[in-house]
């Protein structure tokens, strides 16, 4: 589907890496906005119910790791996963996957994924408020394009995983140009 929709201005916590922070733990707050994220670029923007769940950990985000330069080919500038976790969930995440290209973004309030019209509850599987599994075109901050999983609702009872794959986006982009 193809909509002309520009994403939510919201200011993201981020934590990053600053060698200058002394103890176990060389991480320092930083702000990043959805114009950091999104402004004069061409990006590919998922998001999934949460880090570490079985879908999203074994599928979905290392196969858009896997396949980005093929993504890059097709002029993607970058490719954003954002989640309702907090940045240190994000960051552990990350590591534990070894991730090296694409960038994990945390929503820990959930305000972008609200204000994008895709907060469910999952009260059924114990998360509470959470993404439902979507993927987007992105060009300056505008939607391009639109992948959504179907069945969006509170409580599904299944995961449904498709219409967001990376392949799918890919073979779309592909397909366009």
């Amino acid at each position: 589907m193809t909509i002309t929709k520009k994403v939510p201005f919201v200011t993201f916590r981020t934590r990053v890496r600053d060698e200058s922070v002394e103890g176990p733990n060389p991480y320092r707050w930083q702000d990043k906005t959805s114009d950091d994220y999104f402004d004069g670029k061409r990006v590919i923007l998922f998001s999934l119910p949460g880090a570490f769940t079985p879908t999203c950990s074994t599928y979905q985000l290392p196969n858009f790791e896997r396949l980005y330069d093929e993504f890059k080919k097709e002029g993607i500038d970058a490719i954003y996963c954002i989640s309702v976790n907090d940045a240190f969930v994000m960051n552990a995440w990350g590591k534990s996957l070894g991730l090296q290209k694409v960038e994990l973004i945390p929503d820990g309030s959930g305000e972008f994924t609200r204000k994008m019209g895709m907060l469910v509850a999952k009260d059924n599987l114990g998360f509470g408020m959470r993404s439902w599994r979507y993927a987007a075109l992105i060009n300056d901050g505008a939607v391009e394009q639109w992948f959504e999983e179907e069945g969006f609702s509170d409580n599904c009872e299944t995961d449904p995983y498709a219409v967001s794959s990376p392949q799918n986006v890919l073979e779309t982009l592909q397909a366009a140009a």
